[in-house]
């Protein structure tokens, strides 16, 4: 690759040799790879995930719903390893035809309902639990408006930055210029919401939070591609860091980031969640010998 200018052919063909630290799984057909079917645990909530911000949001939600007395919440969380090709399973496959984590399967339906995009695995728990989010129509409204906010924004700030800020096989100024001011912008609608606002859908905690919080509380917090917190500014955005370090003080919110994680210090990974008591027997030592 260099910096000459690029004349995109007629029809464009897949080089799987194009460099990048996803190229190895990225490619431009659907379906699956191979034949395997998917564990299922002793819960009707069979999530096959990793903690990546778009994982976490899920373990998050059911650790929320599980705070708040929903029993029914319980469930079993599947490490779905992408480096390794397991989103491209035939069982995976079957509940997310995407191929993209976290997807869950709520097996207390006749046939199991599955669910796929972590917006609509929000939504969906929000709704069978009645619980974080609101009930008023403007304010469900609200809410709403936040959450596909997020699934519209974060693209550009994990795909868009991320990538060519932290992945790419090469640093080029254009990509990263123009993300680095989108991210920028980004930050300064929530920064300015959250000026006139506790939380992103008003006075209470909701989906709209667990949403938004793992990808750009994660990116205040300095969480996300390497430096990019200083090179962003970050700590400019006043009202984001308070809402960030509100939230990552949340029981549940610590539990849901451990879970389906397998990088950083042993202490803060849980591989798999089958009970809650998991969290205090170190499964994810066990996990890791198997």
């Amino acid at each position: 690759m260099t910096d000459a200018p690029y004349t995109p052919p007629k029809v464009w063909t897949w080089d799987k040799e194009n460099g990048g630290k996803f190229a190895s799984i990225n490619r431009p057909i659907a379906g699956p790879t191979h034949d395997k079917e998917l564990p299922v645990g002793k819960h009707p909530l069979q999530l096959y995930s990793l903690a990546t911000p778009n994982g976490q949001k899920v373990t998050i939600m059911l650790e929320e719903l599980l705070a708040l007395g929903h029993s029914g919440a319980e469930y079993d969380a599947w490490l779905i390893k992408i480096g390794d090709g397991d989103q491209f399973s035939s069982g995976f496959v079957e509940v997310n035809p995407n191929s993209k984590i976290p997807a869950l399967l709520d097996r207390s339906a006749n046939p199991p309902i599955r669910v796929f995009e972590s917006g609509s695995i929000l939504l969906y728990l929000a709704e069978k639990f009645g619980a974080l989010l609101p009930t008023t129509p403007a304010g469900r409204t609200e809410c709403l408006n936040w959450l596909f906010w997020q699934m519209g924004s974060a693209p550009y700030l994990g795909g868009g930055f991320g990538h060519f800020y932290a992945y790419a096989p090469e640093k080029w100024e254009y990509p990263i210029n123009r993300f680095a001011m989108e991210v920028k912008r980004q930050m300064d609608v929530l920064d300015r919401r959250l000026g006139e606002s506790v939380y992103l859908a008003g006075s209470e905690y909701s989906i709209a939070d667990i949403a938004v919080w793992p990808w750009y509380g994660g990116l205040a917090s300095g969480l996300l591609y390497g430096d990019s917190a200083t090179f962003l500014d970050v700590a400019s955005y006043s009202n984001v860091q308070r809402w960030t370090k509100a939230i990552g003080e949340r029981p549940a919110v610590k539990r849901g980031r451990m879970v389906n994680r397998v990088s950083g210090d042993p202490s803060t990974q849980l591989h798999e969640r089958h009970d809650a008591s998991d969290f205090d027997t170190k499964t994810q030592d066990k996990v890791a010998a198997k």
